[in-house]
């Protein structure tokens, strides 16, 4: 059993428009080089540098947890920017564990695929992992896992319980993933949904909200492949949480990921800004799409 970490540069292609593809490549070729320094003190080994980030093994979940929060704290403390007026770099990892199999200096395997999928799912200065990981670590190490529900990665069939590693000491436990910052970010206040022109907001603790083709659902929507009661989205624990009970199921693309999470009379949990397709694909020729967008 191997530890798999994706660390990513958020933003890189911002950073190459303003500095230009010599300058930019030269900035993240120092910044992931000095990166790698890091894992490897804390015993990783790094397989192979991705352009924008690192693909790196560790032994253990314990070695890996503390070598992805070392990174994320080295970046807060010690800011680095790549040019005078720009923002910060920003990192967003996954991590996974699970077997690996080593090719020629490279690794396969479903943990591989996992921790790049968690990576790509995380926000700028997040941390996701899986419940596989959680469970290996220490007690100690436990507490700063902070569940964000079951979500659906590429190439699963099964949902797997994501975790946000809560590394900052004032983190705010309700901000939400996918791309978004952490800092400062105010408590989750509602929801809208918005389609064809219609707007709903349903606000944390407010009654359920239904999508569907019946005019009697919150948000109507008249098309042949949305079910009457198409999917219904209400307040659980403190998070939103979007239940299909439709007979095509219902495509849920969070941020700017392309990869949606497919339920089919299952749940996920909405965070960000994203659309959800309702009976199809969003590529499908006049897909019936809804906007969503979780804020203050």
């Amino acid at each position: 059993m191997k530890t798999v970490v994706f660390a990513d540069l958020v933003g890189s292609t911002g950073i190459f428009e303003r500095l230009g593809d010599a300058t930019a490549s030269q900035f993240v070729s120092q910044l992931t080089g000095a990166l790698s320094k890091m894992v490897e003190k804390q015993h990783g080994r790094v397989v192979k540098l991705l352009g924008d980030g690192l693909f790196v093994i560790f032994q253990s979940e314990s070695e890996a947890l503390a070598a992805c929060i070392a990174i994320q704290n080295r970046l807060q403390d010690k800011p680095v920017y790549p040019c005078g007026n720009s923002a910060p770099v920003q990192i967003q990892i996954g991590i996974e564990s699970g077997e690996v199999v080593e090719i020629d200096g490279d690794c396969f395997g479903d943990a591989v695929n996992c921790a790049a999928r968690l990576a790509d799912l995380a926000g700028a200065d997040q941390i996701l992992t899986t419940h596989r990981v959680r469970d290996s670590l220490i007690p100690a190490q436990r507490t700063v896992l902070r569940s964000i529900g079951p979500m659906y990665l590429r190439g699963k069939s099964e949902s797997t319980e994501v975790f946000r590693v809560e590394w900052k000491d004032d983190q705010d436990a309700d901000a939400t993933v996918m791309g978004t910052s952490m800092y400062k970010l105010p408590k989750i206040q509602g929801l809208a949904l918005s389609y064809a022109g219609q707007t709903f907001r349903l606000n944390v603790h407010g009654d359920k909200l239904s999508l569907g083709r019946s005019s009697t659902a919150s948000l109507a929507i008249n098309d042949a492949r949305v079910s009457r009661v198409h999917a219904v989205v209400q307040w659980q624990g403190d998070q939103f949480v979007l239940g299909d009970v439709s007979s095509f199921g219902t495509w849920v693309y969070m941020g700017s990921q392309t990869e949606p999470v497919v339920l089919r009379r299952t749940d996920c949990y909405l965070v960000g800004r994203g659309q959800i397709a309702l009976g199809c694909e969003r590529n499908v020729e006049n897909a019936p799409l809804v906007e969503f967008a979780v804020g203050a």
